[in-house]
């Protein structure tokens, strides 16, 4: 890896510079990093790993050889990204969250050649503390919360707490929760941004254009969301 190190690493969102690698931590040579990535203190990044652009890597972290994360990813301290994980862009893992790669270790069976493979959609948030039990997708700015346990797949825009993790509702691509139901039919605007979402059959969505026209109630609340929160610390 020739990325230089600093201990002054470069500020997030300027133009293109090379990865920023704290003097404490540690990338081995072949390990692929993006531009303006920034790996922080006593952080381990090992050689088969593809990292993409404008992602930090917090304080202790690990991440694996056979480990893919894509552009603008946000790993918080103490997080370890294990063979067989892949994060799409924009992926938010809270502080001190785990992900797993065998789903029954014992110390005396070796396992590797059965690791179950853990995928994380684009824009998810996965919340401090939280537990991701392989093999599972999380789907596309789902949303688990603090504490939670992930023991398998989570639709998109979903917002699941407890443990095991549940369904309790519907979250926006800004991380506001939805007045919409879990089940059936339902329309409602991000609090945040006004973005259109919908519910048909039990699966959430943006609203398309041909959408809101067929709905033009669209928005409408309901309920006021209870705020559900990572614990995630920035």
């Amino acid at each position: 890896m020739s990325a230089p190190r600093s201990a002054d690493l470069q500020p997030h969102n300027q133009p293109a510079v090379q990865p920023a690698i704290h003097p404490s931590a540690i990338v081995d040579d072949g390990a692929e990093l993006g531009h303006n990535t920034r790996v922080w203190h006593f952080a381990h990044v090992c050689a088969g790993a593809r990292i993409g652009a404008d992602c930090s890597l917090g304080q202790n972290v690990f991440v694996g050889n056979d480990v893919r994360i894509g552009n603008g990813v946000k790993v918080q301290n103490n997080v370890s990204i294990y063979d067989a994980i892949t994060l799409e862009d924009d992926v938010f893992c809270g502080p001190s969250m785990v992900f797993t790669n065998v789903y029954n270790p014992r110390a005396a069976v070796t396992r590797k050649h059965e690791y179950r493979r853990t995928l994380v959609r684009r824009g998810a948030t996965l919340g401090a503390n939280a537990t991701v039990v392989c093999g599972v997708t999380i789907g596309e700015y789902a949303f688990i919360a603090a504490g939670a346990v992930v023991n398998r797949d989570v639709a998109p825009y979903a917002l699941m707490a407890g443990v095991p993790a549940r369904h309790i509702g519907w979250i926006s691509r800004s991380g506001e929760r939805l007045a919409l139901p879990l089940r059936g039919n339902g329309e409602a605007r991000c609090p945040h941004t006004g973005e259109p979402y919908m519910v048909r059959d039990g699966v959430c969505s943006p609203a398309t254009l041909a959408d809101k026209a067929s709905a033009p109630g669209l928005g409408a609340a309901t309920a006021t969301p209870t705020a559900i929160t990572t614990g995630a610390g920035g």
